[in-house]
C-alpha cells in the first residue's frame, strides 16, 4: 500500500490526476503519519463497528478505519477524487464511497443499509467553515451513533468541549451537552497538513447519551431561546434575549427572576438547568405568542 501521507507520494497522485487542492471545500490533507491511526483507534473503529467518515481526502483515514472496523462508509463531496480513492483504496473490500453532501444525504438510510449488525460511530477531518453545521446535524437527527470523533480547529474544539459556566462556552457549548459528554483528546499542528493552514487542530470526541436532558417543554424553542442568549454573548441574560427577540426587557427580567436566576447573569454563566427553566417559562408567559410581539 502507498504511505499516503508522504508528500512524495502525494504529489505523485496529484500530478497524475491533475488533482489541485480546492479552497473552497476547506481541504487540507493530513501528511502527518501518526495521526489518523490515534483517530481510528480512539473513534470506535472495531471490528463490531461500522464508521461514517466525512471526507477522505486521498484516504489516508479511510485506510487507517478499514484496518480496524468492520465496514466504513465515507461521505464524500468531491467526486474528483473518484479515480484516486479508487486506486489508494482498492486493497479495502470494507469500504464504501458515497459521492455526496454531508449535509443532504440520507444518514438514516445509510446505516439502516450499510450497518446491519454492527454499531455505529462517526470519524472525520472536518472543514472548518462547516465544523458547527456538520456536528449539529449529526446530533439533531438523533441517529443511532455511539460517538463522533472530529478533527476540527483548536479554538473550536475549545468552545465545543467547554464546561457549561464557563467564559469559553457558547450556543453550540449549550447544544453539545445537551446532545453529548465531549473530550478533546489531543493536539494536531498546523504543519501536520498539506497545504498548511493558519491554525492548529484538536482532535474530540463526542459521546452521544442516552438520554437528553428532562424538562424541556419545547426543544425547538429551547434551542431558539439559547442561540438569542448567545447573539451578544457579553451582555447580560436580559440584555441579549430582549434584543434578539424584541421583548420588553423588563418583562425579559421578571421572567429571568422566576426562573431563580440572577437578573445581571450573562449566559456563559449559565447551567443547563438554568437555560431549561428560564426557556419554559419564557414560553409559558406567552410573550412570545402574541402576534404583535413574535420573536422570530
Amino acid at each position: 500500500m502507498q504511505r499516503l501521507t508522504d508528500i512524495g507520494v502525494i504529489k505523485d497522485i496529484m500530478e497524475r490526476y491533475g488533482f489541485r487542492f480546492s479552497k473552497g471545500l476547506g481541504q487540507n490533507f493530513l501528511i502527518n503519519p501518526s495521526v489518523c491511526p490515534k483517530i481510528a483507534e480512539m473513534g470506535n473503529a472495531r471490528k463490531d463497528f461500522g464508521i461514517i467518515e466525512i471526507g477522505t481526502g486521498f484516504g489516508v483515514l479511510t485506510a487507517e478505519l478499514a484496518q480496524r472496523a468492520g465496514k466504513v462508509v465515507a461521505v464524500e463531496i468531491d467526486n474528483r477524487l473518484m479515480p484516486v480513492l479508487n486506486e489508494t483504496l482498492s486493497g479495502y473490500d470494507n469500504v464504501k464511497i458515497i459521492y455526496d453532501d454531508i449535509l443532504k444525504v440520507d444518514l438514516d438510510r445509510i446505516i439502516r443499509e450499510e450497518f446491519e449488525g454492527l454499531s455505529v460511530a462517526v470519524c472525520a477531518n472536518l472543514p472548518y467553515y462547516l465544523t458547527s453545521p456538520i456536528i449539529m446535524r449529526l446530533l439533531e437527527l438523533r441517529l443511532p451513533i455511539k460517538s463522533i470523533t472530529v478533527m476540527v480547529q483548536k479554538e473550536a474544539a475549545k468552545r465545543l468541549c467547554a464546561s457549561l459556566g464557563t467564559r469559553d462556552a457558547g450556543a453550540i457549548t449549550v447544544a453539545i451537552n445537551y446532545f453529548a459528554d465531549a473530550k478533546m483528546l489531543f493536539s494536531v499542528s498546523r504543519g501536520s497538513f498539506m497545504p498548511m493552514p493558519k491554525v492548529d487542530s484538536c482532535v474530540i470526541r463526542l459521546d452521544i447519551k442516552d438520554k437528553t436532558p428532562k424538562g424541556v417543554k419545547d426543544e425547538d424553542f429551547f434551542f431558539k431561546t439559547v442561540k438569542a442568549a448567545f447573539t451578544q454573548r457579553r451582555k447580560t441574560l436580559a440584555n441579549s434575549v430582549s434584543s434578539s427577540m424584541g421583548l420588553p426587557k423588563d418583562m425579559v427580567s421578571d421572567i429571568i427572576r422566576d426562573s431563580g436566576i440572577d437578573v445581571s447573569v450573562r449566559p456563559e454563566q449559565m447551567s443547563m438547568d438554568d437555560f431549561i427553566r428560564f426557556s419554559n417559562l419564557l414560553i409559558s408567559s406567552g410573550i412570545c405568542t402574541l402576534p404583535e410581539n413574535s420573536c422570530f
